[in-house]
């Protein structure tokens, strides 16, 4: 035997010697204690022991849990014009909405797509979950399961398919409230969803993939997940778990030990279309709510602050700003005679607190203030030029209204493709010009304010910024903006390593503040 190759030999035997020895020291008691006193001593408390067994919850529970077969975008469900969607059909992925796409997948039938702006609708079958919460015959699940149905069929745990009623629906919490013309059915229990925290085992009930009464377990990965990013309006703090969610799965019940339901499963979050290991439910404290307010009145209300929110806080903000971090809700604007307008919260204010809680990011906002009914009175932490101080604010009712994209800061021309008529003024420090806002575009803009339109922007200042020709400046720190005079008078004595907020407005109408350091990229 090679030299090398021996030596080798012995010394991984050498190193694994001790560690086979480790593995034989559970079964040992005198060598093991003296190589090892710490672990032959410790008397801690074993924290899990065995595993659950859910049959019994299941048998209890199995009863109340529905099939749902939702005919989309025409009246005969047998139409031959119901067939899958497998991306064949000319439509671009790009126009399917981002939950169907993360429940669905490619290649399965989904719910149909909103013709708005021509966009094809694509009739088919929606398959789903849902579960009795009354023995009358009220039914919940999600609303993009029966969105754009033309007619809902509810297959019971007995056999029996009845045809449902749509009592209401909410795109915002993504539930619906069905009726079916039945008694003495098999009712689940509420629980809440308040109390779970990561680590608790739940249990999910569904039909994934038209699989009646499937069972899955896992446990609850996180709570209070929003869904930015994942599109649509964060109105709903979600219960994150590991339980396995597919097509079908949508609007079943998950369920905590007890055999109560704690949420609604809603979506996956998935690159592939199936499950991937995080999926998301609805707390039923918020689904049981809007189904109440859907059978008395057919609508639910949400309350609002009436403010628009910086999709983020830089450091460079920050600092600016006098905050400690770059946790909270910098404020764009504020709508006329809404709470906060009321209370006297003004664009460039960073909400930090909320009823006492911390508020992390402009996603967490919204999903504290909507659950609330309107004329509720919260209490916010502001902070101004860095001084914090105590706000009461009464929500209004929130108003059904397209809002523009936070995204990207888009570029735009007058009507003669210049972005004015008259001259630059050139901000060479800045790294940026502005000129006067033609009437024309004012107007199209809806700015009675006013405003200056930015003219030309130096590429560094552009990449750092998203700055870009075409976008309005409002204002400046805490100085409105209606006129190039404004704007020289706000910016005048800057010196290199100031940082100025500015406030702009894209064409799509959108608001942002945006930092720009003076000297720092031109």
């Amino acid at each position: 035997m090679n030299a090398h190759v021996r030596l080798g030999l012995i010394g991984l035997i050498s190193l694994t010697m001790p560690l086979a020895a480790c593995a034989k020291q559970d079964s040992t008691s005198g060598s093991a204690a003296a190589i090892a006193p710490t672990i032959a001593q410790s008397s801690a408390p074993q924290i899990v022991t065995g595993l659950p067994d859910f049959t019994r919850l299941v048998e209890q529970v199995a009863p109340g849990v529905v099939n749902i077969d939702a005919t989309i975008g025409g009246p005969d469900e047998d139409s031959a014009a119901g067939a899958q969607f497998d991306g064949s059909q000319g439509i671009d992925e790009s126009q399917i909405p981002e939950i169907f796409r993360q429940i669905f997948g490619p290649g399965l039938q989904m719910p149909g797509m909103d013709g708005e702006g021509g966009r094809m609708r694509p009739r088919g079958k929606s398959m789903g979950s849902g579960f009795i919460i009354s023995p009358d015959g009220y039914i919940l699940t999600n609303n993009h399961v029966v969105d754009g149905s033309s007619n809902v069929k509810v297959k019971l745990s007995d056999g029996r398919s009845l045809k449902a009623k749509v009592v209401g629906t909410d795109q915002g919490y993504d539930v619906a409230l069905l009726k079916i013309d039945a008694r003495n059915l098999p009712s689940l229990r509420m629980g809440t969803a308040n109390t779970l925290k990561p680590g608790q085992w739940v249990v999910a009930l569904g039909s994934p993939f038209g699989l009646d009464h499937s069972v899955t377990a896992g446990v609850v990965s996180a709570t209070g997940r929003t869904r930015a990013g994942m599109g649509g309006p964060n109105y709903v703090r979600f219960i994150q778990t590991d339980v396995a969610i597919n097509p079908g799965n949508s609007g079943g019940p998950l369920l905590n030990t007890s055999g109560e339901v704690v949420g609604i499963n809603s979506q996956i979050f998935s690159q592939s279309g199936g499950y991937m290991g995080i999926s998301f439910a609805i707390p039923i404290d918020l689904a049981i709510s809007a189904a109440d307010q859907l059978k008395k009145t057919g609508k639910v209300s949400r309350a609002m602050l009436g403010v628009t929110m910086n999709p983020e806080i830089s450091e460079a903000m920050a600092s600016k700003l006098g905050l400690p971090d770059t946790n909270g809700v910098l404020v764009t604007s504020v709508q006329p005679g809404s709470g906060a307008d009321k209370a006297g919260i003004k664009p460039m204010d960073v909400i930090t607190e909320f009823n006492g809680e911390k508020v992390i990011d402009y996603s967490d906002l919204p999903s504290r203030v909507a659950p609330l009914p309107p004329g509720t009175k919260v209490s916010l932490t502001v902070i101004r030029d860095g001084k914090p101080r105590k706000v009461e604010v009464t929500l209004t009712a929130l108003e059904q209204k397209a809002v523009g994209d936070a995204g990207g800061l888009q570029d735009e021309t007058d009507s003669d493709g210049t972005p004015g008529a008259s001259p630059a003024v050139p901000q060479r420090a800045l790294g940026f010009s502005v000129q006067e806002l033609p009437e024309s575009q004012r107007q199209r803009l809806g700015l009675p304010e006013g405003g200056v339109v930015i003219s030309s922007v130096s590429r560094a200042l552009a990449a750092e910024t998203g700055l870009a020709p075409g976008l309005v400046v409002l204002q400046v720190n805490r100085s409105q903006i209606s006129s190039v005079a404004d704007f020289n008078k706000a910016v005048a004595g800057v010196k290199k390593g100031d940082v100025l907020m500015l406030l702009v407005q894209s064409p799509r109408g959108v608001r942002q503040f945006v930092a720009v350091t003076v000297g720092g990229a031109g």
